[in-house]
């Protein structure tokens, strides 16, 4: 890992992996994340020749954090990080809570992203047409309905998730989201991938819940900037069964977001429908490079 600093004296934890030269693909985490890849990700980067680059959002792991921040905040950490590494240009990614971020990206770096992923990605909480909680599972009701009473609402509750998933094992991981997974999503967590969640969710919040509520508040607040106004290609994949980031979600982003290429599967849940799809995923990716 290694520590950058920003133009206003914050630090960003960021990490290469994938090819050592090529192309950038730069990746938002989730909501819990943090800046430790997939492996299946990164082998599947490397085959094409693609440089992963991961990060810790601001007040995740060894992140500092920027409090108030919009999703729309995170365009100026990626030109930091890009500048870094003296990337030109980049793809972007995002997962979950990590595609707003992805969004963002390229509505407001048009010059530096050629391309943008979103996968099972969060819409906008005041959407036209969108009843935002419709079809979540019930932890992230609560966790959403917290979070419009504020900083003061949310924080307690995100104190006591903490306390499960810093220390989390894959089978702590299952209970604690359990209304959150489907049946497709449960058989996603094998040995490999669940303790590779468990030690995201570990870094993420080792150093308490500050990335994690400020982006539940950014979620829920306007965004920052217009989603219409994207000229990049994007690519917005979801499945019908996701109880986190329910289907209505991607629909929605596909229908609103200027030239969204989309993939709504049938029967795909939050993990599973980037787990098989993600050479696609990257393929598409790398023909906007």
């Amino acid at each position: 890992m290694t520590l950058i600093s920003t133009h206003d004296g914050r630090t960003l934890d960021l990490r290469i992996t994938g090819a050592e030269d090529g192309p950038v693909l730069l990746f938002h985490h989730g909501t819990p994340g943090s800046v430790l890849p997939r492996s299946a990700m990164v082998r599947q980067a490397a085959e094409r020749g693609i440089r992963l680059v991961t990060y810790s959002r601001a007040g995740y792991g060894d992140s500092s954090r920027r409090p108030g921040r919009s999703v729309a905040a995170i365009a100026d950490d990626v030109v930091t990080i890009l500048d870094h590494l003296g990337a030109e240009k980049a793809m972007t990614a995002g997962w979950s809570g990590g595609g707003p971020h992805a969004l963002a990206t390229g509505a407001l770096l048009p010059d530096r992203i050629t391309g943008v992923l979103s996968i099972a990605g969060v819409a906008p909480y005041d959407a036209e047409g969108l009843d935002f909680l419709a079809g979540m599972g019930e932890g992230n009701i609560e966790e959403f309905g917290a979070a419009l009473g504020g900083e003061t609402t949310l924080r307690p509750m995100l104190d006591g998730m903490q306390q499960e998933l810093k220390n989390a094992t894959p089978e702590a991981i299952l209970s604690e989201l359990s209304s959150l997974l489907p049946e497709v999503d449960r058989a996603q967590i094998t040995a490999e991938s669940g303790e590779e969640m468990a030690a995201n969710f570990r870094e993420a919040l080792k150093n308490g819940v500050d990335g994690w509520t400020d982006d539940d508040l950014a979620f829920t607040r306007p965004w920052g900037f217009d989603l219409t106004s994207i000229r990049v290609p994007v690519f917005v994949w979801q499945g019908s069964a996701d109880l986190m980031v329910p289907f209505a979600h991607g629909q929605w982003l596909a229908a609103n977001v200027a030239g969204a290429t989309a993939h709504l599967l049938d029967g795909e849940g939050h993990l599973s429908v980037g787990v098989g799809a993600m050479p696609q995923m990257l393929d598409e990716l790398l023909a906007t490079y």
